[in-house]
């Protein structure tokens, strides 16, 4: 006998969203109103606003227009880093990007996946990991539990679903490694 899906079964119960509900609607609100709006072009605001939610952001942080933060309590980004606009942080879990780290326009950084083969598809989510000097191209995709090591490159469009070696530059879907990222001066 066939097992069919049932997503009204879906209940995610087993879910920790790390705050109460009361923070989590005040953080949707602020976060549409003002640190994704893209009227507020003002990034000291919206870095001020992501540490008040419990973000934890080191210095030189560029912060463009449109990008998504799930739950900045799951958050930790380091000095230096750029983030493009419309980039989404759908952190879920715990999402940690080290210094000097690009993340491109479009980019996807995604914690939160469901179990395909458990009938009501309850949530598998995992942390992801942006080493430092790391790239992360427009329009990319990072699933769930990868890491993508020191300085390597994913490329525009890649979705990378395994570990990004150290130095390595990645394309396609899914990503594989091309060549070796060679730093000059």
């Amino acid at each position: 006998m066939t097992r069919k899906v049932n997503l009204s079964a879906f209940d995610g119960s087993d879910f920790d969203k790390g705050a109460g509900i009361w923070k989590i609607m005040l953080w949707y609100v602020v976060n549409a109103w003002f640190v994704r709006a893209s009227w507020n072009p003002f990034m000291g605001m919206k870095i001020c606003l992501l540490r008040m939610f419990g973000a934890k952001i080191g210095k030189g942080l560029v912060i463009k227009n449109n990008v998504t933060v799930k739950f900045p309590w799951n958050l930790t980004i380091g000095d230096d880093c750029w983030i493009g606009e419309y980039a989404w942080i759908d952190n879920l879990d715990k999402v940690y990007i080290g210094d000097n780290v690009c993340i491109s326009q479009g980019a996807m950084l995604l914690t939160g996946n469901h179990d395909y083969t458990v009938c009501s598809m309850p949530y598998r989510n995992a942390p992801v990991v942006v080493c430092d000097g790391s790239w992360v191209g427009a329009r990319t995709v990072v699933c769930p539990g990868v890491t993508v090591h020191e300085n390597a490159i994913l490329t525009v469009g890649s979705v990378v679903t395994r570990d990004m070696e150290r130095d390595g530059i990645y394309q396609g879907n899914p990503a594989v490694k091309i060549r070796e990222r060679k730093l000059g001066k």
